[in-house]
């Protein structure tokens, strides 16, 4: 007898297959694909099934972006998930983005339980449903224990996640576990995050934080059959030990699928063996049905991205992103004149987020500014000390590395296993200058504020946003005790109210910093 458990991680709010560059709705991906791609997998399959959604659902799409500044409550937006039939979900660290009563409205409005075990509330007891469910399958029982990574007040507001507790998920798993395995004939964990270590070596793949702990929970955990992972979006479908392993990539690229193959033996089944796959769902047509449920919503957002906010006068678009990153561009400039604007300080870093960021034309539309700032972030003004700066500065600089003809690259670790170009920060109201070949901590060889070194007991205020104001990134010198004030107001409304007010914006630099060998 088989059993097939079917994966959606990391949808970020593309329920339609377009990225709202334009009207265009011709991409590769999207929920409503998926949507047609499982039924027709169903269908073909035939026998018993589980659907599980494991997180990072209502956050990071023009789409979803709109249905929390317009609707303040994610139920239209769950109407539409409610549709795919999921047996389970699972809450991702951006579920947390826009608030609790957000969330909370996400999780009352599903259709389907909540599992998460290692996030508790001030009794002690999972905060947002259940920690796990067991469902049986004509007398075969699979429980389906969800994790969420733990380093959410890593990267949060402190009142975005008020109350909460979050425990590591090794220790979490471990103390389920083994009494699922007794409940149970197979134990899928449903875990939001990814690996810290490679898979097939065990070597360090990133920064041992706590933020993934995938490979953790396989070497440290027995009894697990099945993990099924996101977070990192990358694309994974394979076997480790007697597990299941599947991370199904992002925005609904991908269904993971795990066949659970059982056999009958005096009296109970026993897991045979199981067998992991990705289903592309870049052929697949959109559901009709699902597309037309919200299509009036949809308009809504195209008309609202369409519209005018501001003009630009001179040239702010971006052809090559890299180059905007190693030598000061009229876009990243903008960015840190609406930081230091709105925050009242005249230092500012900011990140160029992805290569896909096109800068600015002539006329500036909302959708302009979705694309190009691409998270909800709000500002925090620290008070750090010139060492936090420069240790700041010298983390920024390890974005970059020397290939074998002594020309600058990126350093490999910052794309790969997940590209992180939003963990290299540029800097305005200083001056400075990385020098890519001396050894990493030691390349910022000048470092100047209104003409002066800065000296490391300096005491200075510098904005940026709060991802990066508690840490987040690895840039441990920065925490909430150093925070003084905040702007709660999410960057990308910031740029347009600064288009309204000021524009036409003069597209200028002043290329305070260098990059060189």
């Amino acid at each position: 007898m088989k059993v097939t458990l079917y994966e959606t991680s990391d949808i970020h709010g593309y329920l339609y297959p377009t990225d709202y560059q334009s009207r265009e709705q011709g991409a590769a991906f999207g929920l409503f694909k998926i949507a047609s791609l499982l039924e027709r997998d169903k269908a073909k399959t035939g026998g018993h099934s589980l659907v599980i959604e494991n997180g990072d659902l209502i956050q990071g799409s023009p789409f979803t972006h709109y249905i929390v500044k317009e609707k303040q409550s994610a139920e239209s937006v769950m109407e539409a998930v409610n549709a795919i039939d999921y047996d389970a979900g699972v809450l991702g660290n951006h579920e947390f983005n826009y608030g609790m009563d957000y969330l909370e409205s996400a999780v009352q409005a599903a259709a389907h339980p909540i599992l998460c075990a290692n996030i508790l509330n001030e009794q002690g007891e999972p905060a947002f449903g259940e920690a796990y469910k067991i469902f049986e399958k004509e007398g075969i029982k699979i429980a389906v224990l969800g994790l969420t990574t733990p380093y959410i007040p890593n990267w949060e507001h402190p009142e975005n996640y008020e109350g909460l507790t979050f425990k590591t998920a090794v220790e979490t798993a471990q103390s389920y576990v083994p009494d699922l395995k007794e409940q149970a004939d197979v134990v899928v964990i449903s875990y939001h995050g990814g690996f810290e270590k490679d898979l097939e070596t065990g070597e360090e793949t990133e920064i041992q934080t706590g933020e993934n702990e995938g490979y953790a929970l396989l070497k440290e955990v027995e009894g697990i059959d099945v993990l099924l992972t996101g977070h990192q979006h990358r694309v994974i479908a394979q076997k480790v030990g007697s597990t299941a392993v599947v991370m199904p990539g992002d925005k609904g690229r991908y269904l993971g699928k795990v066949t659970l193959d059982f056999e009958h033996i005096d009296g109970t089944y026993h897991l045979k063996d199981s067998y992991p796959e990705l289903l592309s769902a870049a052929d697949a047509p959109a559901d009709e049905k699902l597309k037309e449920s919200l299509q009036n919503i949809n308009e809504e957002v195209e008309q609202w991205l369409d519209q005018p906010i501001g003009h630009v006068a001179g040239d702010m678009t971006i052809f090559d992103a890299e180059q905007a990153r190693r030598k000061e561009h009229p876009y990243v400039e903008f960015v840190h004149r609406v930081q230091m604007h709105y925050a009242e300080c005249d230092i500012s870093g900011t990140a160029l987020f992805n290569n896909q960021a096109k800068g600015f034309e002539k006329v500036v539309t909302m959708r302009d500014v979705v694309l190009n700032y691409i998270y909800p972030n709000t500002l925090a003004v620290l008070k750090v000390s010139g060492s936090d700066l420069k240790a700041a500065l010298e983390r920024s600089a390890t974005y970059f590395d020397l290939d074998q003809d002594g020309e600058i690259t990126v350093n490999p670790t910052f794309l790969h296993p997940k590209p992180q170009m939003y963990n290299y920060d540029m800097y305005e109201g200083i001056d400075y200058t990385i020098d890519v070949s001396r050894p990493q901590g030691q390349r910022i060889t000048e470092l100047l504020y209104k003409g002066e070194s800065i000296q490391p007991e300096d005491s200075l205020e510098i904005v940026i946003n709060q991802y990066r104001a508690v840490g987040g990134g690895d840039y441990s010198m920065f925490d909430a005790s150093k925070i003084i004030r905040e702007v709660t107001i999410p960057m990308n409304e910031l740029m347009g109210d600064f288009f309204s007010q000021f524009s036409p914006i003069e597209a200028q630099v002043n290329y305070n910093f260098k990059v060189t060998v």
